[in-house]
């Protein structure tokens, strides 16, 4: 029996991969697990039935069998943790590997988010022109020492891993912002992690819901 996911039934990024369904996709696809799909609209996010799976409303979550997870996150690590191909056999580099899964979350993605809140959100607040770069700095900062410890490497830390799934997933949620193009390495990074067939398999699945929602 394949795991069951959720997603949005109309997604608010019109199907540009930047729901966090797209990162549970991708680790399924990279490992080889089929999976089904129950898509939700916001009214059923806020219904009982999908509160009992993940208590505040949102998407993605994850139900196989007698489990069921909410976030992304720890979906990711749950599939990398039961599937080969996402997480080093030595204990190290596997420790290693979740550590960047943490990063990605804790570290990078807070600021990022912080921008989409300024630029979208907020911008008609009196002190949204003033917040902004002050948002966009820190990002630069975080972006700055990733370059850093990234070097001329192909992946963060060896061979590719659900730390880079993450951290791509994380740093893709700035490509209309224009902030990567600073950063060729990081922006090099992002584009192999695209590049790889489980992301595109996931990609298209992910923007075929949206076309089939609005008909196109």
């Amino acid at each position: 029996m394949s795991p069951t996911i959720t997603a949005f039934r109309n997604s608010p990024d019109r199907g540009r991969g930047l729901a966090r369904d797209m990162r549970v996709r991708w680790a399924l696809e990279e490992v080889g697990q089929p999976y089904e799909v129950r898509l939700v609209s916001f009214d059923e996010m806020k219904d009982a039935a999908h509160r009992a799976v993940h208590p505040f409303g949102q998407i993605p979550t994850y139900e196989d069998g007698d489990l069921a997870l909410f976030e992304s996150g720890a979906i990711v690590l749950h599939i990398a943790e039961r599937h080969a191909g996402l997480l080093p056999d030595d204990a190290g580099a596997r420790a290693r590997a979740i550590s960047w899964m943490f990063a990605a979350l804790s570290t990078l993605e807070p600021p990022i988010l912080d921008l989409t809140i300024a630029r979208l959100v907020e911008h008609d607040k009196p002190w949204a022109e003033a917040r902004l770069p002050l948002v966009e700095d820190r990002i630069r900062g975080r972006l700055g020492e990733l370059a850093d410890r990234l070097g001329d490497g192909e992946w963060l830390d060896g061979a590719f891993s659900a730390g880079d799934l993450m951290m791509i997933s994380v740093l893709f949620r700035l490509s209309p912002s224009g902030l990567l193009d600073d950063y060729p390495s990081l922006a090099a990074y992002v584009a192999r992690g695209e590049a790889r067939p489980a992301y595109k398999r996931a990609f298209d699945a992910q923007l075929a819901v949206f076309k089939a929602a609005s008909g196109g």
